[in-house]
C-alpha cells in the first residue's frame, strides 16, 4: 500500500457482489417520530447522541469481558489472534455490506497485488455471496470478468460464470479468503475448475497458474479510428492511456472508441484522471458521505488530450463497474460520448482501506453521483445503444454440453494452429450440422479457443457486434444526430421513476 488509506471506488480484486440496498425503516420512523414531537421534546437527539456513546461503550466492555473469559476458561489454550481475526470478520460482516470487510494479512497482500505488482493465479475478478442467493441457488463464486491474456480469460470463462468446485472442492461453503488461496499459488501449477454456465452447461477446466501482471491498455487503430480498451484504473492507467493517445495521434485518428467492457474499476483517482483527458474542465464525480471530509467534487482541468471535436464512443457492459462507471458516467452526462453495449454492473459506492499492523480493512465511506447528481448503484448505466450477443437457449446449452465434452473444437485449434476466417467458418458449418447450434455462436467458441493459444488481439471486429456497431455509427456519419437525443442519467432516472408511479397508479 502506498499509504495509510487509499481511496477506491471498489476493492480492485473484487470479492463482492451487488449487495440490496441498506434498508433503514427504522431510522426514517424515529425520524418521523421526533420531527413530530420536537416542539415538547427539543433534547431528544442529544440524548439519543448520548445514548449512543453510553451503548457503545456497553457493549465494547462486553466484547472485552467475553475475549478475556474465552481465553481463561474455553476447555483449551486459544490463540489471541484467531479470537480477534473472527471478532473483526464478524463486526464488519454484520454491516451487510459486501464491500466492507475485515482483511486479514493474506488480503491486504492480495489488495496490495492487484493494484500494484503480481503475483501467481488464474486471472480471475471474482464475487462471492455470504449466504444462498434469493433464487435459493448455492452461494458459488461468480466470475465478474476475466483479466485479458491470463490463464482464466484464454480459457473462454466469461462474466457470470459459476465456479462451482475447484480442485474437486465445492465453493459454496468455502470464504472469500479461502476461495483465493485455492486459485492463487505457485506459477507453473494446475488449477482444476467446474464451471456452470447458465442453468445446464456444465464443464471442466484446468489452468495452468501464471505470474498476474496487473493489466492496463491496449490500443490499436481500426481504418481512421482510435481504439483504445482499458482494462482497469492502477496507478499507472492515466500515464499509459495518455502514451496510447499520443501514439493513435500520431497516426492521425479522427474519432475514437473507448473500451470499458469488463473493466471492474479501480482506484478512485484514476478514473477521475482518464476522464480528465476528454473534458474541458467542469465536474467529473462527486462523493457523498454523512462525514463531511469526504464529501467532495472532483473536476477536469481546463484542456483536453482528446479534442472536443473528435467524436467518442464507449463501449460498456455488465462487467463494466465501478470506476468504469465513474467514466463512462461523467462522457455521458457531459454530453462527451454515445454509450454502446449493455447494462453496466451497477457499483456506486466508495471504499477506503485502513491497515491494522499487517492485516487491516475496507470500509464504504461515500457513494459517488455523476454530473447530473445520481447514484447507479444497484441499478448501473444504460447504453444509448444497446446491442447484445447471441445468447444460447436451454435445449442450445444440452447440446453445447456434448460438444465440449467431445472435445470437438479444441481437437480442431490443436490440429490447425494457422486455421483463418475460411477454414473456422467451415469447421462451424459442420459443428452446426451435427450438434444444431447457431453459427454465429460456433463461430466465437471457435475464436476463442484460438485465442487462448496466442497472444489476444487487440481487437476482433469480425466476431464483436458491439465493437462493429460502435464502428458502424462513426462510419456512417450519424453520430452528431444520435448525440441530440442523447439523455443525461437523471433524465433517464426520472423518467423510470415516472413510469414506475404511473404503472403503480394504474
Amino acid at each position: 500500500m502506498d499509504d495509510i488509506k487509499k481511496k477506491l471506488p471498489y476493492p480492485p480484486a473484487p470479492k463482492t457482489v451487488p449487495a440490496a440496498p441498506k434498508t433503514v425503516p427504522m431510522v426514517w420512523l424515529a425520524a418521523i417520530l421526533i420531527l413530530s414531537v420536537i416542539f415538547i421534546f427539543a433534547s431528544v437527539p442529544r440524548m439519543y447522541a448520548q445514548g449512543n456513546e453510553q451503548d457503545s461503550k456497553k457493549y465494547t466492555s462486553i466484547i472485552q469481558n467475553v475475549f478475556d473469559f474465552i481465553q481463561k476458561r474455553y476447555v483449551e489454550d486459544v490463540d489471541p489472534k484467531i479470537l480477534y481475526e473472527g471478532a473483526m470478520s464478524g463486526m464488519f460482516k454484520a454491516l451487510g455490506d459486501p464491500y466492507t470487510a475485515f482483511l486479514p494479512e493474506s488480503e491486504m497482500s492480495d489488495l496490495n497485488d492487484t493494484t500494484q505488482g503480481n503475483f501467481g493465479g488464474v486471472g480471475l475478478y471474482i464475487t462471492k455471496p455470504t449466504a444462498a442467493r434469493p433464487d435459493g441457488r448455492p452461494p458459488y463464486v461468480e466470475v465478474a470478468s476475466p483479466m485479458e491474456d491470463t490463464p482464466g480469460w484464454r480459457a473462454g470463462i466469461n462474466p457470470g460464470d459459476l465456479i462451482v468446485e475447484i480442485n474437486d472442492e465445492s465453493t459454496d461453503a468455502l470464504s472469500m479468503d479461502e476461495v483465493l488461496n485455492r486459485l492463487r499459488g505457485t506459477p507453473g501449477l494446475d488449477v482444476k475448475l467446474l464451471i456452470r454456465r447458465g442453468e445446464k452447461l456444465e464443464f471442466p477446466v484446468t489452468l495452468t497458474r501464471a505470474i498476474i501482471e496487473v493489466p492496463t491498455v491496449k490500443h490499436d487503430m481500426i481504418g481512421n479510428i482510435g481504439y483504445l480498451k482499458l482494462l482497469t484504473f492502477t496507478p499507472m492507467s492515466v500515464d499509459r492511456t495518455r502514451e496510447a493517445l499520443d501514439d493513435l495521434k500520431s497516426k492521425n485518428y479522427t474519432s475514437f472508441i473507448l473500451d470499458l467492457r469488463n473493466n471492474y474499476g479501480g482506484l478512485l483517482t484514476s478514473a477521475v484522471g482518464i476522464s480528465d483527458l476528454f473534458l474541458e474542465g467542469g465536474v467529473v464525480v462527486s462523493t457523498k458521505s454523512r462525514i463531511s471530509s469526504e464529501n467532495q467534487v472532483f473536476t477536469a482541468r481546463r484542456g483536453t488530450v482528446v479534442p472536443s471535436n473528435i467524436p467518442v464512443i464507449v463501449l460498456i457492459n455488465r462487467g463494466s463497474a465501478s470506476a468504469s462507471e465513474i467514466v463512462a458516467g461523467a462522457l455521458k452526462d457531459r454530453g462527451r460520448a454515445f454509450l454502446v453495449g449493455e447494462k453496466s454492473y451497477g457499483k456506486g459506492s466508495v471504499q477506503q482501506v485502513y491497515p491494522l499492523d499487517k492485516a487491516g480493512f475496507r470500509i464504504t465511506t461515500a457513494r459517488y453521483y455523476t454530473p447530473s447528481d445520481v447514484n447507479i448503484d444497484k441499478i448501473g448505466i444504460p447504453p444509448d445503444r444497446e446491442v447484445l450477443f447471441p445468447e444460447f437457449s436451454d435445449d442450445e446449452a444440452e447440446k453445447l454440453n456434448s460438444l465440449i465434452n467431445d472435445n470437438r473444437i479444441p481437437a480442431f485449434v490443436d490440429a490447425n494452429p494457422n486455421a483463418g476466417s475460411e477454414a473456422v467458418n467451415a469447421f462451424a458449418r459442420e459443428l452446426s450440422g451435427e450438434y444444431k447450434i447457431d453459427l454465429s455462436l460456433l463461430r466465437r467458441l471457435i475464436r476463442n479457443e484460438q485465442n487462448r493459444t496466442a497472444i489476444a488481439p487487440v481487437y476482433d471486429l469480425e466476431y464483436d457486434v458491439q465493437l462493429q456497431e460502435a464502428v458502424n455509427i462513426l462510419r456512417n456519419g450519424n453520430y452528431g444526430q444520435l448525440m441530440q437525443t442523447t439523455k443525461t442519467l437523471r433524465e433517464l432516472q426520472n423518467e423510470a421513476a415516472l413510469e414506475d408511479d404511473t404503472a403503480l397508479a394504474s
